[in-house]
């Protein structure tokens, strides 16, 4: 199973250390399906266009079948010597089935077998990562319909800033994952190009059918220069930005639910099924699985950079570079993957303090642009109604006082303006509730 499916020029056993750090087997080893699907095409593809027979077709197609179910039972060698996964299922066939193996690869390049299987990757994954964001996207909001009178601090400078709602807040990262879904599925369509038949840059003399092809495999387009077809990752590229802006929306959300477990807000608490406790502290209760969702941004944005600078200085056409681009790949799909399975879990058992975010806002000066507001629909300049509210917070601070809880004669000590409607009770977390939901 060693021998080298490309060593015919070569008169020397490649050195073992050369073996070891080219291989690819370790991680490529995922694409097996895509690789096998495709493969599967190609035969079909070779057979229609009598470039190979039905009968040596049909022998390559039950063989590469036959290899699936080993792989997927465990009963798979895998060695460095054979370098990735496309080698090693050649190689494979080679011992299933015999030299007709050997008639698998005409018309087809190793740059375009492994640009194919990455498309066909990347086109998975998007769908999967589509259906988790539905899905915490629903969450999101369900949640928020839960609570559209659950009256709470918003914030700005991390300090309260106007009253929301926790349906507004929760709303806000809903319409950030209705963008993420979006660019995912814009994502989608450079995916959607399939490269087979570009060969290893320039095609093939052989009359051979891409159009075929690409209807067996289901791509919507054929890319049309056969250099861009085993050069391009930018599909790659797009599939890790979509993921780091994703990252940093899920971020910030663990950010802040973070911050509200503290005692020092003590907006939320986490189920105990998705906390975890201190070694030495028997109090705790941390907010691990959040925390790592937070971490995890970092590597996401980390293999788009290298991603990038991978790409950056190669020429046309195929360079081995761009087997780095598998690790970087898989590891963001799993990472995103893994984030969004866990967080909608985290955020459908988490207990909600209503009571103490209802306090918070009282507790604060965040109804002061409220009253600015009333001044306005009085007559006043907004400036001047800011400055007007600016020296009646100033005032409550110095007497221990909030704005709502001023008499009217108060209120009319900073303008006459303010009238009896000013003082109604329950009005602001009314108001709140109507313009925010």
């Amino acid at each position: 199973m060693s021998k080298k499916l490309w060593g015919g020029r070569f008169e020397k056993e490649t050195d073992a250390l050369v073996e070891k750090f080219t291989s690819s087997i370790d991680f490529d080893k995922k694409l097996y399906n895509q690789d096998i699907i495709g493969s599967i095409a190609h035969a079909r593809m070779l057979a229609k266009c009598g470039i190979i027979s039905k009968e040596d077709a049909a022998i390559i197609i039950k063989g590469l079948v036959e290899i699936k179910i080993e792989i997927e039972e465990g009963n798979f060698e895998c060695t460095s010597k054979l370098e990735d996964i496309h080698m090693h299922i050649e190689s494979r066939l080679h011992e299933k089935i015999g030299p007709v193996a050997g008639k698998l690869h005409t018309a087809r390049s190793r740059n375009d077998q492994v640009a194919l299987d990455m498309h066909m990757y990347v086109k998975e994954k998007i769908h999967e990562t589509v259906g988790l964001l539905d899905t915490l996207a629903g969450v999101l909001w369900k949640l928020a319909e839960k609570h559209k009178n659950t009256v709470m601090p918003g914030y700005t400078h991390l300090q309260k800033a106007q009253p929301v709602t926790l349906a507004t807040h929760l709303k806000a990262y809903y319409y950030m994952l209705q963008r993420d879904r979006e660019r995912f599925s814009s994502a989608l369509k450079g995916a959607d190009i399939m490269p087979l038949g570009a060969c290893a840059l320039a095609g093939t003399t052989l009359p051979a059918d891409r159009e075929y092809t690409r209807e067996l495999l289901g791509f919507s387009k054929i890319y049309e220069n056969t250099m861009d077809a085993v050069s391009d990752r930018d599909f790659v590229m797009e599939f890790l930005s979509c993921a780091s802006i994703l990252m940093v929306h899920l971020s910030r959300m663990a950010e802040e639910i973070i911050l509200w477990t503290t005692s020092e807000f003590n907006f939320i608490e986490l189920d105990d099924a998705f906390a975890t406790g201190s070694s030495i502290m028997p109090q705790k209760k941390n907010p691990d699985v959040l925390e790592l969702i937070r971490g995890k941004s970092g590597r996401v944005f980390g293999n788009l950079m290298a991603m990038l600078t991978i790409m950056k200085g190669l020429p046309l056409a195929y360079n081995r570079d761009m087997q780095e681009d598998k690790e970087a790949l898989f590891d963001t799909a799993e990472t995103i993957s893994a984030c969004l399975e866990i967080l909608p879990k985290v955020l459908v058992t988490m207990k909600v303090n209503k009571q103490n975010m209802a306090r918070a806002v009282e507790d604060s000066f965040a109804d002061a642009t409220y009253f600015a507001e009333y001044l306005v629909k009085k007559g006043m300049p907004f400036r001047q109604a800011h400055e007007v509210v600016g020296k009646m917070v100033a005032y409550c601070i110095k007497k221990g006082k909030k704005i709502k809880d001023l008499s009217i004669l108060e209120f009319k000590n900073f303008s006459d303006l303010f009238d009896e409607d000013v003082v109604v009770e329950e009005r602001l977390p009314d108001e709140i509730i109507n313009k925010n939901n």
